[in-house]
């Protein structure tokens, strides 16, 4: 049962805080702040291009709201999540690119089950974070993830999350639909991106698509 995520927003202390109950048998997180906590934790959230605060603002239902600070923080986190987030700088790109090609080159290497596991796992995470951060999306965590990435899967024969545990069972070639797929509409979004490519004849993780940062 997925729990019930709820702010409260208060004049003053103890805010901010969170906690966690029962109520009805449902798990309940409350999410507890002033107007000028919740805007500073916001700020912060957002240059990270991930915002879970932001988002229960924008897409929660307002439960009720006496002096007129909860239709107003709303209105706020609606403008906020439809301008989308900052754009990721060119040196992050590059990082997580490079950290993808490892893995990539290490999952290659590797006969042991336990560790593809592990390896099949940080690969889609880290694909996926790519995939929203050159979109210029917004970004999310566990099942946020999947959600955000969802437009991604539209209309492919193997899905993001399919190809992927295909690959752990041994299975390359849907991989390999997803990446060229995955790329072809990053390039699509993104208009000029110096191109890059994880996914060549048969799938070759050992042909570096990216240099090493020199720093």
């Amino acid at each position: 049962m997925s729990d019930l995520d709820i702010v409260v927003l208060l004049y003053g202390a103890p805010a901010p805080y969170r906690a966690s109950s029962h109520h009805g048998g449902w798990p309940v997180e409350l999410f507890v702040h002033t107007e000028a906590t919740w805007s500073a934790y916001v700020e912060r959230e957002v240059r990270k291009r991930r915002s879970p605060l932001l988002w229960m603002c924008a897409d929660g239902l307002l439960l009720f709201d006496t002096d007129g600070v909860g239709t107003r923080i709303a209105a706020e986190a609606r403008n906020l999540t439809t301008a989308g987030p900052p754009s990721a700088p060119g040196e992050e790109l590059d990082e997580r690119r490079y950290a993808i090609t490892d893995l990539l080159d290490d999952l290659a290497g590797s006969a042991d089950q336990t560790e593809r596991l592990f390896m099949v796992n940080e690969l889609s995470r880290r694909a996926g974070e790519l995939a929203l951060a050159i979109a210029g999306s917004w970004g999310g965590g566990g099942k946020w993830l999947a959600r955000r990435l969802e437009p991604w899967n539209q209309g492919s024969t193997c899905t993001y999350i399919e190809a992927f545990v295909r690959r752990w069972r041994g299975t390359m070639s849907p991989l390999c639909v997803w990446w060229t797929r995955y790329w072809n509409r990053l390039v699509a979004v993104c208009g000029t991106v110096q191109a890059w490519r994880l996914v060549m004849t048969g799938m070759a993780p050992s042909a570096r698509w990216y240099t090493a940062p020199t720093h």
